[in-house]
């Protein structure tokens, strides 16, 4: 059974209000000896879908038999979460470019800093939960360097990135620390998001990682096999150049799309005009992240994500 859990709430500074800043961590010991899997959630503070499932797994966990520790940050940027903001309010700095930290730098720097040593450097495991912000959903997991704790969550797409693209694209994410400096098993999930209802979002979250937790023996039962599933190692991110109303017409998360289809539109809310259109760039794709619903954006917001069908394998 779990033999202790406890509330961590290491200080790494103080706020101008004069309150605390704090990393607020739940630490589930178990009664025989294992590796330390680490948790988080909420990197970005509009991708909150993680964050909810948090509640549920630490309830799932929290009376059953478990191997080892659990480590977890349900909030990494409780700032950010608070205003429903990607960034950090106070330096608008994007948390996950900013690691392993600095802190003797900006309050962002200094986060990452905190969540470095006491969460990144203390655990063996690392899961890291993210969305498709407050407007586009999205479904699809990296793989890293273990595939199959990256499967055993059971999303149908996982992307294999072929390389760092000049070290730039991914430098600064929790990888520097995880991944690239101590190279242990790390997994990235990105699920949820959106104008639209969260709820099956958290409960596959719950269910994905309670089966990745299965898979590394931390907890028992039999881990659920994976559905067939697509590896892809080439994403497009496509951003509106025009802002209005973004109307989606590509079709759903996981489904192929072909040359020739549109991913969506812009349309003016005041002249009713269309003001773009927007192709899908691949011959044959398969859609990663959309936006679900009309939603209102800016020129350059997140727009879609189409994984590239030519290369990709079971």
């Amino acid at each position: 059974m779990v033999k202790s859990t406890r509330i961590l709430r290491p200080k790494f500074t103080t706020h101008a209000d004069g309150s605390d800043a704090v990393l607020v961590m739940h630490e589930l010991v178990g009664e025989t000896d294992g590796p330390t899997i680490g948790l988080s959630a909420a990197i970005h503070g509009n991708e909150n879908t993680g964050a909810q499932a948090m509640v549920d797994i630490w309830r799932a966990i929290k009376d059953l038999p478990l191997k080892g520790r659990i480590l977890m940050l349900p909030v990494a940027n409780a700032r950010a979460m608070a205003v429903n903001h990607r960034f950090t309010p106070i330096d608008e700095l994007n948390l996950n470019r900013e690691f392993p930290g600095n802190r003797s730098g900006n309050y962002t720097q200094q986060l990452a800093a905190a969540i470095t040593s006491e969460f990144l450097e203390k655990i063996d495991v690392h899961i890291d939960l993210h969305a498709g912000t407050d407007r586009p959903t999205v479904d699809y997991v990296y793989i890293w360097n273990d595939e199959e704790l990256s499967r055993a969550f059971g999303s149908k797409i996982l992307y294999r990135p072929v390389m760092d693209k000049g070290g730039t694209v991914f430098s600064g994410t929790t990888k520097a620390v995880t991944l690239d400096r101590r190279g242990i098993p790390c997994v990235v999930i990105e699920l949820g998001g959106g104008i639209v209802d969260q709820t099956p979002y958290v409960t596959r979250t719950v269910d994905g990682v309670l089966n990745m937790l299965r898979h590394l023996g931390a907890i028992p039962g039999d881990v659920k096999p994976a559905p067939k599933q697509i590896v892809v190692d080439e994403i497009e991110t496509i951003r509106p150049t025009q802002g209005g109303w973004l109307e989606p017409l590509s079709p759903p998360l996981g489904e192929v799309i072909e040359k020739g289809q549109l991913l969506g539109r812009v349309v003016s809310p005041y002249t009713f005009e269309t003001l773009e259109e927007i192709p899908t760039p691949f011959d044959r794709g398969i859609m990663i992240l959309s936006h679900l619903s009309r939603n209102l954006v800016e020129s350059g917001d997140f727009g879609f994500m189409v994984g590239n069908l030519a290369r990709a394998t079971d």
